[in-house]
């Protein structure tokens, strides 16, 4: 097979940017290829201010395209830049959305540590704050805010195909669950995400606001690289629990998105220990002191220790919040301090 422009990019879609499951291709970083006879030279930019990403780039494509049929000799050339003025993100085309002061996404390296309850109860909080809030289920997947805000609304659009988002509890809100029955699985191939985040983040009418809180799918995968490759992020929070397999991955988490130059704003240790209330006693169910030591060596502060309470599961169950439902709650407070610390840190 003759060497031609195809087979060097199918080659090059076998090497992952570092940190993702996506391609170098599809991340949008290839520029030009000169097949040379054989003596093949590729042309990549990329933003980052680590010197680690374009090295390992360079070392892996190198070695992809060397055993292509055809191929003398290979060189990668990377035009390295700067991440854009204020967009906290390596992505390439990384802007703010307008209207908007700051994006705080929700993460979390593995699914169950309760992630979705901490992004709907903070994004209350920080509305409790006199903020304008709004928030955006970017788990395309597996959507749950518009069972735990009790609405089943169904978007409208403007006359210029913009969507209106839902208002609930005084916020904003998108997620795919407005737009699917509660049975309805998203059955979407890759490409197929990318848009419908896209439009979520830059199609929404959100208006003016102090915040867009971002609840993210669990893991490292295209969503995540969607956000970061086109969104100005102000910064994540990671959600964790206590106890190691879940710090492990919160660890990946937050390793990833400092690779990509998202600034980690802190630690929220979810499910953190269980207050009876027949006497108080408190209860270290999945151990204890796992999230204050996991960011003291990821040097982050832990925003809050939120603890595991009935409650709380029953507020969402019922659609409510409950950081909007029992605001001094022992829960509720919690959430209302870690509001009150994002606002010192990301001020209006």
């Amino acid at each position: 097979m003759p060497l031609s422009e195809d087979n060097v990019k199918d080659a090059l879609k076998s090497v992952k940017y570092p940190g993702f499951s996506r391609d170098i291709v599809s991340f949008g970083l290839l520029k030009g290829i000169d097949l040379g006879g054989g003596d093949l030279v590729v042309q990549l930019a990329l933003a980052t201010n680590d010197p680690v990403i374009p090295q390992t780039i360079k070392n892996e494509s190198e070695a992809a395209l060397r055993h292509l049929e055809g191929v003398r000799s290979a060189k990668v050339r990377i035009d390295i830049q700067a991440p854009p003025a204020g967009s906290g993100s390596a992505g390439v085309g990384a802007t703010k959305i307008s209207g908007i002061k700051h994006v705080i996404a929700i993460a979390s390296g593995k699914g169950g540590v309760g992630k979705s309850t901490v992004a709907a109860n903070l994004a209350v909080a920080l509305e409790q704050t006199k903020a304008a809030v709004g928030l955006c289920d970017c788990d395309i997947y597996g959507p749950s805010i518009s069972l735990m805000f009790g609405t089943r609304d169904r978007p409208m659009a403007t006359e210029d195909n913009r969507i209106i988002p839902i208002e609930q509890y005084g916020l904003r809100l998108m997620s795919m669950g407005f737009l699917l029955d509660d049975a309805s699985p998203a059955i979407l191939r890759g490409p197929m995400v990318t848009r419908y985040t896209q439009q979520f983040l830059r199609q929404v009418e959100w208006g003016t606001l102090d915040y867009l809180v971002l609840d993210l799918p669990p893991g490292t995968g295209d969503i995540q690289l969607t956000i970061v490759q086109t969104v100005a992020l102000s910064g994540v929070i990671i959600v964790t629990t206590p106890q190691e397999v879940a710090l492990i991955d919160a660890r990946k988490a937050s390793t990833m998105f400092e690779k990509v130059n998202v600034p980690v704003l802190g630690l929220i240790e979810n499910m953190s220990y269980f207050l009876s209330p027949s006497d108080g006693q408190r209860y270290d169910i999945f151990g204890s002191g796992g999230g204050e030591r996991e960011a003291r060596r990821i040097r982050v502060p832990l925003l809050g220790q939120i603890p595991i309470d009935i409650a709380t599961r029953e507020a969402g169950d019922r659609g409510m919040p409950v950081t909007a439902e029992a605001k001094d709650s022992a829960v509720g407070a919690e959430f209302m301090k870690i509001a009150r610390r994002l606002r010192e840190l990301l001020p209006t």
